[in-house]
């Protein structure tokens, strides 16, 4: 089974202000990207997948306001595919409300948080509402612990490594570090490494080819490549993009002696047990 761990839909405009877009089309890479990103246009592009866990995420800092009801009625829509996560914004929303009413009302499955793009720490005392009620209803986190483009982002909030009080304070708690982290991979692989039930993602990596490289053979070497899970951060790239380099990825170093990996490990990759990693088998 192929699940996209990491997708993104949101309206623009309405849910992204015009700075995030213009932020986010000059660090993009060639023609702007198109950010208009509805349910159909997501379902569209992910006819290669079994499963596809999707979300926007709330972040007012960042101009980022996605509603979880619009998560909801587009996995309400389609149950058999989509999985909805819900997110909340310790600096702006009421956390408790906010989370009993996107999981227990509207029945979202996870959370996604990002740190660096709400302006707070992910060890701040109103973050942790938010790991006690996860860690009780066993809802699984995405987080955005790594570094992103909008320049009142800041990137003091976003070191993966902060994360491990987190993991020692709720050990229950499942927690995905999106990007592996980046530029921390290192440290996130070390993390996930001594911490059994956080993981991270391998999502919007394979376009910094060596960087990509890296990183992969570096978890190998770590042994945490059974802790990395498929994800696309569609629409910033797509799955089928993904897979590709995946499948290329020992093209680089074609000639050399550096190392690679075998075809099993790469398979692995793009078919892991993503949703049983998450309790959402």
């Amino acid at each position: 089974m192929i699940v996209d761990c990491h997708s993104h839909v949101f309206e623009y405009p309405g849910h992204l202000s015009e700075e995030f877009v213009r932020e986010a089309n000059a660090r993009a890479r060639g023609k702007p990207m198109d950010l208009h990103v509805p349910p159909e246009r997501h379902w569209n592009a992910m006819q290669n997948v079994d499963k596809a866990i999707v979300f926007g995420l709330r972040a007012f800092n960042s101009g980022m306001t996605t509603p979880n009801e619009y998560i909801a009625e587009y996995a309400d829509r389609y149950p058999e595919k989509v999985i909805g996560f819900a997110s909340v914004d310790p600096t702006h929303d009421n956390v408790k409300e906010t989370l009993e009413h996107a999981i227990c009302g509207l029945g979202l499955k996870g959370l996604k948080l990002g740190p660096i793009y709400q302006n707070i720490s992910p060890i701040d005392k109103r973050m942790m509402e938010v790991y006690e009620f996860c860690q009780r209803h066993q809802i699984p986190i995405m987080i955005h612990q790594g570094a992103t483009f909008p320049r009142l982002a800041p990137l003091k909030y976003s070191l993966p490594i902060l994360l491990e009080d987190v993991a020692i304070q709720f050990p229950s708690l499942r927690v995905v570090i999106a990007h592996l982290g980046h530029p921390w991979i290192e440290d996130t692989l070390v993390l996930i490494r001594k911490q059994p039930n956080f993981y991270s993602d391998i999502s919007a990596l394979h376009y910094r080819p060596w960087q990509f490289y890296q990183a992969l053979i570096l978890a190998k070497e770590y042994g945490v490549l059974n802790k990395l899970l498929f994800g696309s951060d569609y629409p910033f790239t797509t799955p089928e993009a993904t897979i590709e380099a995946l499948r290329n990825f020992n093209k680089l170093v074609e000639g050399t002696n550096l190392p690679r990996l075998e075809t099993q490990e790469v398979e692995g990759l793009i078919h892991g047990p993503a949703l049983s990693h998450l309790g959402l088998s």
